[in-house]
Parts: C-alpha cells; structure tokens; sequence
C-alpha cells in the first residue's frame, strides 16, 4: 500500500452489501477499511423489549426525511454495525428465475436484468452457508433450481403445523421460510438461536442472528487487514481533477473532520443513503451528482407493498412462541384468475405478535383487549413487487434533509393479494382478519437508486456494480436491483457483494487501477 493511502479499499457502510464484501475480500490480504456511521448495536436488555424497539424505536435514527410533498417524517432504520440486517427478520430467499427478466405486473413491466439467475447461483450458494440459512430445497414450487440448503428447515411448532396442513387441504402449497438463524435443530441446547419471540424485528440479544455483523464484520475482523471505525459519518467523496476518480472520503466523526484516501471506494449504505451521499458528492465534473451523467441517480426508488395481517380465531388459543416458519408462493407468478392474470405476491408468517408488540404499536388497546387478541392470532406478512419508476427518487432539500418522492405501483395486485388472503384465512376458521399497510416510512426494503446495466445512458453501475464513470467508485448494496422482486432482498444483496467480492480480488491481484 502506498504511504499516503489509509487502505487499499475503503467500504462505506456495514450491512448486507457492505459487510459481507468486507469478509468476502479479507482473505485477499488487501487493506481494507470500513467507515460505518452507527456504532456496534447495544447488547442489553431493551433487545428484547417491544415497547424499546417498537414505540421507542431505541434502535432506529431519530433523523427525520421529507416526502414528496416536504412533509416531514421519521424512517424506520437504523445505523449500526451490521445495517439494518441487526433488526431484520432474517428471511433469507432467493429471486425467482422469472425475476429476472421482463414481467408483465398490472400497472406495467419490469426491466430486464443485465445478468441472469446462474449467474448469481453460486453466490447465493455461498451466502446461504455465511449466513446459516435453513430451509426444505424442493418444498417451494416457484423456487429456481439450487443444492440443498446448508442447514434443515425450521421446524413447525404444533400449531402452524395444523395451519400448515389446512392450507394443504385447500391446494395451496405452503413450504418452510428459509430463515437465517444460528440454530442445530438437532441439539437445540448447543445452538447460539433459543427459538423466543422476540426475532422478527428486534435485535439478537444472544447475538444468533444472522446478521452482517455477526456474518460479515466480525469474521472480517479477524484478519489483521481488516479495520473498522464505527461512528464515522461519511459526508462526502472527493474526486481529482478530472472528475475520474475517488481521490478521498471526508468523514465526520468523533475525532472531528478527517480524510481518508484509499485506491477504490466502495459505497455500500443503503439504497437511499448511497444515493444522497452521491448526490451530496456533486462537484464541477459532476453536476447533477457523482457518476451522474446518466441522470439515474436516486431515481428508480422501490420499496415493496408490505401490509401486516393479524387473524385471530376466538374459540383457539395460539400458544406458538415460534411463529415465523411458513411461506406461500402460490400468488407469485399470477392471480390465478382469468380476469386478472398478474403476479399478486409472497406470503410469510410475522413472528408472533405478543401482547407488549400489540401494546407497544397499539398504546390505545386495554392490556386485557391486546392479551386476548396476541392469544387468539395467528399472523402473516404479505409483499407485493413495486415497479421501478424515475420520478420516485431520493433528493437533497437545500438544508441537505433527504426527500423521498415516492409513489406506489400495482396497489390493484396488491389489493387483491389481501383481498383473497382474507379470504382463505376465513375459511381456516379466522372470521376476525385486521390488515394494516405499511407508510412510506418503512423502508426497509429499499433498492433501486443506481441500477446497474450495459448502457451508460441509461445506468449508474457496469455489471460488476463499478460505476460508468469513475474507475475506483464502486455500489455494493440494493442501490443495484433494476428491479426489486416480491421477496426480501437480503440475500440477493449478499449474493451480489460475493459476485462483486470475487471481481474485486481480481482486479487486485492484477494490479489494475488507473492513476
């Protein structure tokens, strides 16, 4: 490394793209430095409690965005050690083969992407095992071609065994949802995961989560190469003069400003936070944003139609403390109706809502209505795919507040989707069924604000996620997804960081950087 660089690559961020590039490329022995804004996420107490994590929000930023109409509201994400993946639910699936290609949805088509399901096979592959995910290869009929899962699915407790079954009886094919979690079924007394109900959501308390900290930073760490400085916030990248490249990073941190200079760059703090650091990063060279020529900077924004559903059946009790084990995908592909022969969605279980989770997202419910309704539910999670549109995109007001202009698409699908889930839970015996949407303050599921592509007219990365313009910039998060699917990005966004690791540690061993 050359004397006046602080790394040979500097990562921007420690979550899902950013923390298993780190791992992926320690091995290599290149210097490699991570700048994340959060610090490592608290282990105590308040992990596990709802009121904490849900009315409190202990674990998500206090900053506040703008919507398109300059409406202030508060996002629900947060900055630590391992992204947002520290509260995630750990659902850990694979993109269809069909979503990859052109798909026609109610309200238009998805692009096609510039590379195929095979072409990241292997690296979901290998993000499975990093990540410790559990799951029945075969049990999905929508799944694309792969191995077995490194570890057996998580077992159905009673309970959802029974619903499982109803719903067989009904010819629906429900199948155990992959879960990346730290647990040996087998010997359940020797696993780090103790199967409670305080998961989907909350941080780890016992830390078995398979998380980017847990799965990325901290096996990273393990190389003598590989540093991280946590609470240093990146305020801007700086080129030389031609515009070419990243010459430095300013950071703000605890030690006040500095500057860090590294041969590549690679940013990796989410879809909506990369971009408005690139926006921020504008400068003579780049106008209208850094590798912004194209325009396509923060534009593209999705985020998936996601409503929560409580059934509750007021003759059984649910005593399942393990809820989150079933999937359905029999509406992925299509309605299955004539009149309406368009994808609806996925459908998972939600972790079990508890009667402090009722209470904590509910402070109205009497504590008698919120225990006998958490007794009674049995609860689901349903997503439908959002389409890329420009004009839903993320910007900088003048005071440098991040504005998310964002409209929804195929809402008719998704209508449909809780439409007729209702419906089937009634027949299961669930004549109570509540659904709430979630607002555009989740965001938890962001991709889309710097598509990657062949055209450099019409993308901000190459197919290794490197940006058109800049030879050492690199996007390694959902930034990336032209498109965002019907099922959680997590691993799609890992598998991605492996593929990207992988051409990295040959440009490396090549020596081929400009400048």
């Amino acid at each position: 490394m050359a004397d006046d660089l602080d790394a040979d690559l500097i990562i921007i961020g420690s979550g899902a793209g950013g923390g298993t590039l780190a791992r992926a490329l320690a091995p290599s022995g290149i210097s490699i430095l991570v700048l994340e804004r959060g610090d490592f996420l608290p282990r105590e107490k308040a992990n596990w409690q709802a009121e904490a994590v849900f009315r409190a929000h202990r674990y998500h930023t206090q900053d506040h965005w703008r919507d398109g109409a300059g409406r202030l509201f508060q996002p629900v994400t947060g900055y630590h050690v391992g992204g947002n993946t520290k509260l995630y639910g750990a659902a850990v699936l694979r993109r269809r083969g069909e979503d990859f290609v052109a798909r026609k949805h109610v309200d238009g088509s998805t692009p096609n992407w510039p590379i195929g399901y095979a072409d990241l096979r292997p690296y979901y592959d290998e993000a499975e095992r990093w990540y410790y995910a559990h799951g029945l290869a075969g049990a999905d009929p929508t799944e694309p071609p792969r191995n077995d899962y490194p570890w057996p699915p998580f077992t159905h407790e009673p309970y959802m065994a029974e619903v499982a079954r109803q719903l067989k009886t009904l010819g629906l094919h429900p199948f155990p949802l992959p879960l990346a979690l730290n647990r040996d079924e087998d010997h359940p007394q020797q696993s780090a995961c103790i199967r409670c109900d305080s998961c989907d959501g909350f941080p780890c308390l016992v830390h078995a989560k398979g998380d980017a900290e847990t799965c990325g930073i901290r096996p990273a760490l393990q190389y003598a190469n590989v540093h991280i400085l946590p609470g240093v916030r990146v305020q801007k990248l700086l080129t030389n003069g031609a515009g070419s490249r990243v010459e430095s990073v300013e950071t703000l941190g605890p030690q006040g400003a500095r500057r860090f200079r590294a041969r590549v760059v690679v940013v990796a703090a989410g879809a909506i936070n990369s971009a408005a650091l690139l926006l921020a990063s504008a400068n003579a060279r780049h106008p209208r944003g850094l590798a912004n020529g194209s325009d396509q900077l923060g534009r593209n924004y999705m985020c998936h139609l996601n409503s929560a559903c409580i059934a509750i059946d007021p003759r059984r009790r649910n005593p399942t403390v393990f809820q989150k084990t079933i999937a359905i995908n029999d509406f992925y592909n299509s309605s299955g109706e004539a009149d309406f022969p368009y994808p609806l969605g996925h459908i998972q279980n939600l972790g079990k809502v508890t009667p402090a989770i009722l209470k904590a997202q509910r402070p109205y419910f009497p504590w008698p209505l919120a225990r006998w309704a958490a007794q009674h539910s049995v609860d689901w999670w349903l997503t439908t795919e959002d389409l890329p549109r420009p004009d839903n995109r993320v910007s900088l007001d003048a005071d440098g507040t991040i504005r998310l202009h964002y409209l929804p698409t195929n809402e008719a699908a998704h209508q449909r989707l809780v439409g007729g889930w209702k419906n089937i839970l009634k027949q299961l015996g669930y004549p109570l069924v509540f659904t709430q949407r979630m607002g555009i303050e989740a965001v938890a599921h962001q991709v889309g604000t710097a598509r990657f592509g062949t055209d450099p007219g019409a993308s901000m990365l190459d197919l290794h996620c490197k940006t058109h313009e800049l030879d050492n910039l690199y996007v390694v998060d959902a930034s990336f997804m032209p498109s965002i699917a019907a099922v959680n990005p997590s691993l799609t966004i890992m598998a991605n960081a492996l593929r990207v690791g992988a051409h990295l540690r040959q440009r490396f061993a090549q020596g081929d950087w400009h400048g």
